[in-house]
């Protein structure tokens, strides 16, 4: 019996011991609480008012004051108009890990027709790797298999980014002075390598730009001059 099928059926009980009447299982509604609540799981007491013969907020408290006192998995709740939030307790959760830690089979699913693509890592080719990189392909691959193991179609795609104008950058660098260096010859790893260019062509470009910038300042002050003269 999993969580909603044991609180339905401690509802039906507490509707019988409350109000002396039982409701049928499939009429009453469990499900989770809304994000905006303080909750786990949230009880919509709407079909027991015929029962009960009380408003909504009253209904709601009585379920709530007889989970909390009649069970071990339920440590408080609030109600908020009809919907009773039920807030689990902490033993609810260490039970429930200690009876399914060692299940090889806990959250297979049957096969399906949807693929999902996963895309993860995707390092910069200019800069690199390091153990952020790491956490990525660690998470990326973790949520691959356990979707693959819940019955899905999975793409795994691992993206390199920066294939843009950085490391064109890098390349023209390379080309212009780089004499012909590889990871090979000069006993750098690749992508210091590519960086080491990418940098270099920051410096070319900076000096490029104050030459172009006093080239054109000296040709302003010439054409001044020439407009000066009589």
């Amino acid at each position: 019996m999993n969580f909603t099928e044991n609180i339905t059926q401690t509802i039906v009980e507490a509707t019988e011991k409350l109000y002396g009447q039982s409701i049928e299982a499939d009429k009453i509604k469990v499900e989770v609480t809304n994000k905006d609540h303080t909750g786990d799981f949230t009880v919509v007491v709407f079909p027991l008012l015929k029962i009960s013969k009380r408003n909504p907020e009253q209904t709601a408290q009585d379920l709530g004051n007889y989970l909390k006192e009649n069970t071990a998995f339920i440590s408080d709740f609030n109600v908020i108009k009809g919907f009773l939030n039920l807030e689990l307790a902490h033993s609810f959760w260490t039970d429930f890990l200690a009876n399914n830690y060692t299940n090889t089979t806990f959250g297979k699913g049957t096969t399906k027709t949807e693929t999902i693509v996963v895309e993860y890592c995707g390092p910069n080719t200019n800069k690199p790797l390091h153990l952020g990189h790491v956490r990525n392909m660690l998470l990326g691959y973790s949520l691959s298999e356990l979707l693959a193991f819940a019955g899905n179609t999975v793409k795994k795609v691992n993206m390199y980014n920066d294939r843009g104008i950085a490391i064109c950058k890098s390349m023209v660098a390379w080309k212009h002075n780089g004499n012909g260096e590889t990871p090979e010859n000069s006993g750098t790893k690749g992508d210091h390598l590519v960086g080491k260019y990418y940098v270099e062509f920051d410096k070319i470009n900076k000096t490029q730009l104050e030459t172009l910038h006093l080239q054109l300042v000296n040709l302003r002050k010439a054409l001044n001059d020439l407009n000066n003269i009589d």
